[in-house]
């Protein structure tokens, strides 16, 4: 389970993440909306892939990236409405 948290670990892979949950992307759709550069998008799409939280689908010679299950998306939006909430009781 520490290995697949390590995952979400990194700023860059969140970016990705966030860039798929509006929908699938290829690498190129990436870059063009995180700013990475190429090899920093395939290695990172890499290990989310084999963390489970991405998959690939094949469209001719490109492929497209989509978040693996619903549940990522929620994950994401959890990890948002947690720590806001957390700060709202804080100052209340």
């Amino acid at each position: 389970m520490a290995t697949r948290w390590r995952g979400l670990s990194d700023p860059s892979r969140l970016v990705i993440l966030e860039a798929l949950r509006s929908g699938g992307s290829t690498v190129s759709e990436v870059i063009r909306v995180t700013g990475l550069t190429q090899s920093k998008v395939s290695n990172y799409l890499g290990c989310l892939y084999r963390r489970g939280f991405v998959r690939g689908e094949q469209e001719g010679r490109l492929v497209r990236y989509n978040l693996s299950d619903h549940r990522v998306a929620l994950l994401l939006r959890l990890s948002e409405e947690l720590p806001a909430d957390a700060a709202r009781d804080v100052s209340a």
